[in-house]
């Protein structure tokens, strides 16, 4: 069942309002409506970006089956925390985070339950004719596993960009339009991250 069937069904609509208007009423006032407990005003807002958000998590999952549901977690989420949403920002700019904040997670439970045996990683890491033994795959997994720890632990704003640049290899004019910042700043805060990382290593290693 779509995100806006179930919005719909929840609330009923208004009785007072006609689909229609809805198309000459800005972001601001839909928003406004839909947290009076107006499901007619969240349904067009979910008509109006839910294509964007759609190319958003397109962009990231790149599978359409993960971005659809991603797009449908978000307008959820939305809708269920709507009376959070303080205003500061642009309603697609929130949408858009959540969307992200989805499509990533999408992405992090695809790869924590997708199992990857021994013969996987040979052919994925060295060329024909040169296998690792086992002390070298694991000390790689090792390595992934670590360098994955890192990454969960940096603060949400430097994860999703090293996210979506190291791991899901979007440029940083993808990722700015995704994040709905400039490419100088997504180039600032891929640095940052990056950084941070080595930061990380460098005590990890210390440590040993």
């Amino acid at each position: 069942m779509s995100a806006a069937r179930v919005i719909s069904e929840h609330h009923g609509g208004s009785r007072n309002f006609t689909p229609d208007a809805a198309q000459f009423m800005s972001d601001e006032a839909l928003v406004a409506g839909a947290k009076m407990g107006h499901g007619s005003f969240f349904d067009e807002l979910h008509e109006r970006h839910r294509e964007r958000m759609f190319r958003v998590a397109h962009r990231i999952t790149r599978h359409r089956e993960d971005a659809q549901d991603a797009v449908q977690e978000s307008f959820l989420s939305a809708y269920v925390h709507l009376k959070r949403f303080d205003e500061r920002a642009r309603f697609s700019t929130w949408l858009t985070r959540i969307a992200i904040n989805a499509s990533l997670m999408k992405i992090r439970k695809n790869r924590v339950s997708r199992e990857v045996g021994v013969e996987d990683i040979a052919d994925a890491v060295e060329p024909r004719g040169c296998v690792p033994n086992p002390e070298e795959i694991c000390a790689r997994t090792e390595q992934e596993a670590a360098l994955r720890d890192a990454i969960a632990k940096l603060r949400p704003t430097l994860r999703n960009v090293v996210e979506l640049h190291d791991l899901q290899e979007c440029s940083l004019h993808e990722i700015a339009e995704a994040l709905g910042i400039s490419v100088a700043a997504a180039k600032a805060r891929l640095f940052h991250a990056r950084a941070a990382l080595r930061r990380t290593a460098k005590l990890k290693a210390a440590a040993q």
